[in-house]
């Protein structure tokens, strides 16, 4: 165990190209036609700058004959200078054979040399531009989200900040498994591959910089010591954990967790109330889903709305946080709403 912790330990010293696999940052996919056609107006885009120096600098090229160049010749020693075919002892001589040189002749030696050489390069390119794309997300990356798990839990809570309209690219995904790595860099995500139960991990998510750690494990014994770790690093961070038996609930508060939720009993408590009151399971999912129907919200007071009771606005309010702590309504200290309140209510989605 302390052998695998020091390893981890080495993850936030190590240079950027040695991430790759380990820290993946998504790429928006793009045809591979696409990609060809871009790599091909590149590389003419080379030819004729290369043609349009060597026709600017003319006079101090001659060919067998003498002649000064023109364009065509110009444009046809850049192309067999770039394509490296070198001078033979067989030339063409006359305008269209030399035309005929650049439009056939060289498109294919440069297919020849995509075919021969392409994976490779496009190996090596590939890992450069990840290596260059892990170095400018870490020193740029800044009040994201960070989730660690990614099960259903972890799924069903990214889907969720994914409706309230958070970007994917402000959330990062911590996970041993490479399998769900891939589904979650898939949908437009950060992913980290390795056990959040190590700070190194922790710090190569951006956990120290994150505005909200989200706990989805699914032990709650690694809930625990993800939340220490987390805390540890990161002491203004929102945590939120995810956990199966209400008894573990305190030692998971106690590690630093602003908001724990039991699983296994909400779930549990949803099907007794289906068995009597189906209705009411379907408000219930229809609140926790963001993308249709109604939504459990929060705002900032409005100035015309300080000193009114939160029961009689257009909104249906469900309670007041004051300085940081919920407040129900019907509770006789939110009978007026004051300066800095924050209101919880049920909106409509889209509204």
């Amino acid at each position: 165990m302390f052998g695998d912790r020091s390893r981890g330990l080495e993850l936030s010293s190590r240079p950027h190209f040695a991430l790759v696999g380990v820290l993946r940052i998504p790429e928006i996919q793009t045809s591979p036609w696409i990609s060809l056609t871009r790599r091909v107006v590149f590389a003419v885009s080379l030819l004729f700058l290369a043609a349009l120096v060597v026709y600017l600098g003319r006079h101090g090229y001659h060919d067998n004959s003498g002649d000064e160049l023109s364009f065509l010749d110009a444009f046809y020693y850049a192309t067999v200078s770039l394509s490296t075919t070198g001078y033979g002892d067989i030339a063409p001589v006359t305008a269209e054979a030399r035309l005929a040189n650049i439009i056939i002749i060289t498109p294919l030696r440069i297919l020849f040399l995509i075919v021969l050489v392409g994976t490779t390069l496009g190996v090596l390119t590939e890992r450069s531009r990840q290596a260059f794309k892990i170095q400018r997300w870490r020193h740029s990356v800044r009040n994201h989200t960070v989730v660690v798990g990614y099960g259903t839990k972890g799924r069903t809570a990214i889907d969720a900040m994914l409706g309230d309209g958070v970007h994917p690219a402000d959330i990062v995904v911590v996970d041993t498994d490479v399998i769900v790595l891939e589904a979650a860099a898939n949908a437009g995500l950060v992913t980290v591959h390795g056990s959040a139960t190590q700070s190194d991990v922790q710090r190569l998510a951006g956990v120290q910089n994150a505005a909200a750690v989200v706990v989805a494990t699914n032990r709650d014994d690694t809930a625990v010591l993800v939340t220490l770790t987390a805390r540890e690093l990161n002491k203004a961070a929102k945590i939120v954990v995810a956990i199966r038996e209400a008894e573990n609930t305190h030692l998971v508060r106690q590690s630093g967790a602003d908001s724990v939720v039991v699983s296994s009993e909400t779930a549990g408590r949803l099907l007794g109330i289906a068995t009597t009151t189906p209705t009411v399971v379907e408000v219930m999912e229809d609140l926790l889903t963001p993308e249709h129907g109604f939504a459990v919200a929060e705002r900032e007071v409005e100035p015309s709305e300080i000193g009114g009771s939160p029961r009689h606005l257009s909104d249906i309010v469900l309670g007041v946080v004051r300085e940081g702590v919920l407040v129900r309504v019907g509770e006789p200290e939110v009978d007026a709403i004051e300066p800095g309140d924050k209101l919880l209510y049920i909106r409509r989605v889209g509204k």
